[in-house]
């Protein structure tokens, strides 16, 4: 099939100018193997794994493909210089994170030939970024889901253009050859998709919790600070409803309740959590109320997407879903919007005569 060239494609060493975000319980080697042998940019997320986890998420995801991949990672993490030296030591394509990393972390990677690619919300931490030296950014507006800020993506997209001359991948309510092609209009080198990803085949997201997903409309997302204390765009639910009616003391009781699963869970200790909520705290505007609400976050999206307990999770989701109505493999669907996007290219330069 035909194929779009851009400067992400040549700077990772992709086929096709499509990425799957790191999507915290759904990013996994099966997910990040089948982009990637489709010709995107698959990416592990590794913020809810433990190291050894992420140890062996990678070489799982090795035995399934031999073509580029990334790993997201925290870079407020204890651990991060530690992972950092793993995806050194394996080869990994590239590296993205969630938060700014350290200047010197990104040149340690640049150094090693790994290709930093973080995801900011302002053009202002796109220019930060790409002054300390990263190869490209993701840019996700507010239809995004997730954590999410408030500008939509047509007017944050071509703010960051302006303001970088690194390559921008545009993320927020792209599932179609047509948003492919709008992207790459306004000057984006491809997109980044979540929702869209996490709706295939090889997702490993319960079926019955896919079945929720396809069966809502562009009005069933809310953008809640009650389940992290973070902006965080999920599928209404009545969870998500009784927590937007709760008060402050119930969430932080919550928040601590699931805390100490949490560290159950991953075996850290407490001295760890603590140095992670310090860290959070002199990386960004988070109170301190927000910072141990940051617990829910990993808990109740486990509860949802992989315990299959919509009823005691939540569920992350972008805008986008109401326009979703298949389950596709990997491949079926990166190659049906590049498809699109180059026929609707096509059809645009027909407009000069």
């Amino acid at each position: 099939m035909s194929t779009l060239r851009t400067a992400l494609t040549d700077l990772v060493g992709v086929q096709h100018p499509v990425v799957q975000t790191g999507m915290g319980w759904v990013a996994g080697p099966r997910l990040v193997a089948g982009t990637a042998n489709a010709g995107g940019l698959g990416i592990l997320a590794s913020a809810t794994m433990t190291y050894d986890e992420l140890d062996a998420a990678i070489t799982k995801t090795k035995t399934l493909t031999d073509k580029p991949f990334g790993v997201n990672i925290r870079a407020d993490a204890t651990d991060a210089p530690q992972r950092i030296d793993l995806l050194i030591r394996e080869n990994v394509r590239v590296a993205s994170f969630a938060l700014a990393p350290k200047q010197e972390l990104i040149a340690k990677l640049k150094a090693a030939g790994v290709v930093v690619i973080p995801s900011i919300g302002a053009a202002k931490h796109a220019k930060k970024v790409a002054s300390w030296g990263a190869d490209a950014v993701i840019v996700q507006g507010g239809e995004g889901g997730g954590h999410t800020g408030p500008v939509a993506t047509t007017l944050l997209l071509p703010s960051v253009l302006d303001a970088v001359d690194i390559p921008v991948v545009a993320a927020g309510g792209f599932y179609d050859g047509r948003g492919l092609a709008a992207a790459l209009a306004y000057g984006a080198a491809g997109v980044a998709m979540g929702t869209r990803f996490l709706l295939t085949q090889e997702s490993t997201v319960p079926d019955s919790v896919k079945q929720e997903y396809l069966a809502r409309g562009l009005q069933d997302t809310t953008v809640s600070r009650k389940v992290d204390g973070m902006p965080h765009r999920v599928l209404n639910t009545e969870l998500v409803d009784s927590l937007e009616h709760s008060g402050n003391v119930r969430g932080l009781v919550a928040a601590a309740r699931n805390a100490s699963k949490f560290k159950a869970m991953t075996g850290m200790k407490w001295s760890t959590l603590a140095k992670d909520g310090l860290a959070m705290k002199k990386s960004g505007d988070r109170t301190w109320q927000q910072i141990i609400m940051a617990a829910n976050t990993p808990m109740l999206l486990k509860a949802g997407l992989v315990d299959g307990n919509t009823h005691a999770g939540v569920l992350a989701s972008g805008q986008v879903v109401g326009l979703l109505d298949d389950l596709p493999t990997c491949k079926d669907l990166i190659d049906g919007i590049v498809a699109d996007a180059i026929k609707r290219i096509d059809a645009l330069g027909a407009l000069r005569a």
